[in-house]
């Protein structure tokens, strides 16, 4: 679409690049400054739990699942999800949603009580509004989560973008900065993928991060758009999985949803049905970490758009 190859009827783009992209996502819920944009969805769920004037279309970007992705030292004394509770564990900020989905599934999946882990953040909340709980350890000016678990001043920490794999705010070349060599550190589960297979054939949950939102005054006033949108949307994800699986598509990002396709066959499935498993546990997750009050409804949240 942002090449030009799909066209979107009616609507004319003036796409802006924001690098990266979570930078974005902090413009958008804070001062709504763009039509159309990619949000995090626990940040969506939060700025619409606060009244934000954006609706989202159950268009997913990105998709990845959490079992793997949590690295713990060595010497920290964890040898199962239960021993996280009493420790420090870094994220970079309490609302990333991988941190949220990761925390879902240890609470969830493996009992532990997660207001007996501390959160150690180092980069503050997209949404302003959110009130943190109390197991919540901001940083100090000048800390990052990566030196802190390389001295073994935090136990465990995500890695990756949502912890200890960049440093500091989203400001631009952050996604390079990839300061710490996790692999010098555990995966919490080893057989993480293994997991995550089993846990989506019982569940039916994918977990998704980038959403598409629209600013409702547009969705009001053209009321057609949702839908051409989703269709522009759609033709220009059956354009990248005709090349996937002719072998044309070979970036790392691409053989990583590849595999993924083996697991759980459409690696990016768009629309409200095919994703409300998915939907309704990052939504509970969201309550169980106080990070909304109370469930929202998905009419609320999202566009039923369709092609």
């Amino acid at each position: 679409m942002t090449n030009g190859t799909v066209e979107i009827r009616g609507v004319r783009l003036n796409q802006i690049d924001v690098q990266p992209a979570v930078a974005a996502y902090r413009r958008m819920v804070r001062d709504v400054e763009f039509d159309m944009c990619e949000v995090a969805p626990t940040t969506y769920f939060i700025a619409r739990a606060h009244g934000a004037p954006f609706k989202a279309l159950p268009v997913f970007l990105t998709r990845k699942f959490h079992h793997l992705g949590l690295a713990v030292r060595s010497e920290a004394g964890i040898q199962n999800p239960k021993d996280l509770e009493g420790k420090k564990v870094g994220v970079r900020a309490y609302s990333v949603t991988t941190g949220v989905w990761g925390r879902g599934i240890l609470a969830n999946e493996f009992g532990v009580d997660t207001s007996k882990v501390t959160w150690v953040v180092d980069d503050e909340e997209h949404v302003r509004q959110l009130e943190l709980p109390q197991n919540v350890q901001h940083l100090a000016a000048g800390q990052s989560l990566a030196s802190m678990m390389a001295s073994g001043e935090i136990d465990a920490a995500f890695t990756a973008n949502a912890g200890i794999g960049r440093e500091g705010p989203p400001l631009p070349g952050w996604e390079a900065k990839q300061r710490t060599k996790t692999a010098s550190y555990q995966e919490l589960f080893p057989n993480g993928l293994e997991l995550s297979k089993e846990w989506f054939q019982r569940t039916g949950i994918y977990p998704f991060h980038g959403l598409v939102v629209v600013k409702e005054s547009i969705l009001d006033a053209h009321p057609w758009i949702a839908d051409e949108l989703f269709r522009a949307f759609s033709q220009a994800k059956a354009n990248w999985l005709e090349r996937l699986h002719a072998g044309q598509a070979n970036t790392a990002e691409d053989l990583e949803y590849k595999m993924l396709s083996e697991i759980v066959g459409d690696p990016l499935p768009y629309g409200i049905a095919e994703n409300l498993p998915t939907i309704e546990a990052l939504m509970g997750y969201a309550v169980q970490q106080k990070l909304i009050p109370e469930r929202l409804s998905v009419s609320d949240l999202f566009v039923d758009a369709k092609v």
